[in-house]
This record gives structure tokens, C-alpha cells and sequence, in this order.
């Protein structure tokens, strides 16, 4: 099994940017001696939610300080950006790291982004369909041109001329049920984050699998999944953790994406969320949330961590998965122990796991 981890910057709970910085990138230096098979990035903007406003220039730095990991973005929001700015930038990437680039790409979900960039949010499914679909064939051929309602870019050569096409190592993050069949249609995997019942995420995958198959004639990559991680050698202690930063993190997410309210089943595109927003509008819904959060995400001992993982693949057909180990003003004592007990004692195993169900 693939493994990955993702340092995102979080300043929640944390007051000196220039420390977390340091500490961030500090335990981005550690991912590839421990033995992780890639480093992300996230896009975010304007807020402590996470500090990462160019997902580019973060994996540049780690692909000049690495030799091995892949590089991926987790993701690059599409409606936020300009398309043929986004070809260039992952191809340079590209031939800065030697070709160890995964794209990961989305349309963006927090109203404050969408506004600071004068975007209007009702458009993002359309935009993040017309800038996928320039981005992932220009990658392909080699040049963008496109002619649509709201992207209009005449034939340009994409230079540094992409090392390879990016099929099969490009993904999505899709959490309505109406971006599936675009995502299969689109010819990418999901990026899987656990926000909702394991059932939930069973049958948009499924949905997504049958349309892949349907558009791509051939069958759906297993979806990559990522989680909030933390590990202990104590078990209660991890309880512990897991509850306070885990749980904390889920708050900053009701926090950012404003999911006590009512705007998001009003915005178009995004009218699936209004059950969640009406569940976090709810006297105890905003606690009843964060544990259902905590309980999808993977935390524990070594060998809880394992059993986890391993009961989240076989829930979504994943066979990659990606840990977030550092955020809501964790300490990063705390958070570099965790990191560095699940390389240890976690990442052989799924190793492992990965030996025997290639064996089988």
C-alpha cells in the first residue's frame, strides 16, 4: 500500500505564523527518511483554517529537498485559478521533481475564498469542469485551447513540455453525489476524505465506479483515502488526542466552511450540503458532528492505527491513503511522535497488507 502524509499548516490554535512555518516545514523534512511514499499540499486562502495559498511553490520547495517521494496536490482548486497558469505550473513541477507529481484537483467549498477572489460560487461546478477539462488534455497533448462559457484561452504550448501524460496518477476531491459521474467522466480518482456514514461514501463510490466504467470503458481506480492521524504506544492516551485535535480540527472545518448556517443548500452546486448544515444548525449538532468525525479518522496505538486503515480500505475499495498528523495547535512534540511511531510501526504492515493481497 501506498503511503502518504501531508503537512497543511493550520494556525488554529497557534498564534506566530513564522513558527508554524518553521515546524511545518520542519516535519515535511521528515517524510521521506521515514519512509512515506509521498508529501502533499493543500490550497487554502485568507484565514488560520491553513496557511498554504500556492500548493505549487510548497511541493517546488520539497521536490528540491527530496529525492524519492511523489508530490502531490491535495488539491488545487480549479475555480480559484487560471487554467493555462495551472498547466505550466504542473509541468514545471514535473521536470522539477523528475516527473513524481500527483495532481490532485477540486472546484472549493469556503464562501470567504470564493468572495476574496471576486468568484462567483454559484459557478464552480461549470468553471472546475471547462478548467479540468483544458488542464487534463492540455497535459496530455501538450497544449491548451479551449472555448467555453466561462474559460476562453486560445492555443498556447504548455513549456516546459509535460514529461508524460498525467493519466492515472490524476484525482478529484468529490464530496456531493452530484460530482461523481463528473469525476468518471472526467477520467480521474477521488480523493476520499471521511465526513460522513461509511454507507454514505459506499454509494457515491459506487455510483462513481459504475459511471467510470460506463464513460471510460474500463474499470474505476480504487479511490486515495486521507484521514487526520495520530498514534500512540498508549492507547488511552491516544483517545485522549484524538478527541482534543481531531475533534478540534473538525471545529475549524464548521468554522471556515460556515456550516452552522443555511447558505450552502441555497448556493448552487452545492445543495447536497444543506443536511449537513442543518445537522450543525441543531442544538448538539456541532458536537454530534466532531464525534462522528473523530470516529471516521485514524487514531490509536500502532495496531489500532493499522485496523482502521485497514477497515477504511475494504469500506471504499482505497489502496493508498494519506495521513494528516500535525493541526488545531497540536503540539509539535506531539505531532512529530505520532508521525514518527506510524512510520515505524504502521507503514511495514500496510507494506505488508500490500505484499499479500498482490500474492493472493
Amino acid at each position: 500500500m501506498h503511503v502518504g502524509a501531508c503537512p497543511i499548516f493550520q494556525a488554529v490554535g497557534r498564534t506566530d505564523d513564522a513558527e508554524i512555518y518553521r515546524n511545518e516545514l520542519r516535519l515535511g523534512d521528515l517524510i521521506e527518511p521515514l519512509g512515506f511514499d509521498s508529501l502533499w499540499g493543500v490550497e487554502h486562502h485568507f484565514t488560520d483554517y491553513t496557511m498554504c495559498p500556492d500548493v505549487f511553490q510548497h511541493l517546488a520547495y520539497f521536490a528540491g529537498r527530496t529525492r524519492k517521494v511523489q508530490l502531490g496536490t491535495m488539491v488545487v482548486v480549479l475555480p480559484w485559478n487560471d487554467p493555462m497558469r495551472v498547466a505550466e505550473k504542473v509541468s514545471m513541477l514535473e521536470h522539477q521533481s523528475n516527473g513524481r507529481v500527483i495532481l490532485g484537483i477540486g472546484r472549493g467549498l469556503g464562501r470567504v475564498e470564493f468572495e476574496g477572489f471576486g468568484v462567483d460560487q454559484n459557478e464552480s461546478r461549470p468553471r472546475f469542469i471547462e478548467s479540468a477539462e483544458m488542464v487534463l488534455e492540455g497535459l496530455e497533448r501538450g497544449w491548451c485551447e479551449y472555448d467555453g462559457k466561462y474559460i476562453k484561452q486560445v492555443r498556447r504550448e504548455i513549456r516546459p513540455r509535460p514529461m508524460k501524460g498525467f493519466h492515472g496518477r490524476s484525482y478529484a476531491a468529490a464530496m456531493s453525489p452530484e460530482s461523481q459521474p463528473i469525476m468518471a467522466r472526467l477520467g480521474v480518482g477521488l480523493l476520499v476524505i471521511p465526513m460522513k456514514p461509511w454507507e454514505e461514501h459506499a454509494a457515491e463510490i459506487a455510483a462513481y465506479s459504475a459511471a467510470f466504467r460506463e464513460y471510460q470503458k474500463a474499470p474505476a481506480p480504487a479511490p486515495w483515502i486521507t484521514a487526520w492521524t495520530f498514534c500512540d504506544d498508549n492507547a488511552d492516551r491516544a483517545e485522549e488526542k484524538a478527541r482534543k485535535y481531531i475533534g478540534g480540527y473538525w471545529r475549524s472545518v464548521i468554522e471556515h466552511y460556515e456550516l452552522v448556517g443555511d447558505h450552502l443548500g441555497k448556493t448552487k452546486g452545492y445543495e447536497s450540503y444543506k443536511a449537513m448544515q442543518e445537522a450543525a444548525s441543531t442544538a448538539g449538532g456541532v458536537d454530534a458532528l466532531a464525534e462522528m468525525f473523530v470516529n471516521l479518522h485514524v487514531w490509536g496505538t500502532p495496531e489500532q492505527c493499522y485496523e482502521k486503515i485497514v477497515s477504511t480500505c475494504q469500506k471504499t475499495g482505497g489502496d493508498a491513503f494519506t495521513g494528516v498528523f500535525s493541526y488545531a495547535g497540536m503540539p509539535y512534540e506531539d505531532a512529530e511522535r505520532s508521525m514518527t511511531l506510524f512510520a515505524k510501526k504502521v507503514i511495514p504492515e500496510l507494506r505488508t497488507l500490500g505484499t499479500q493481497a498482490k500474492a493472493a
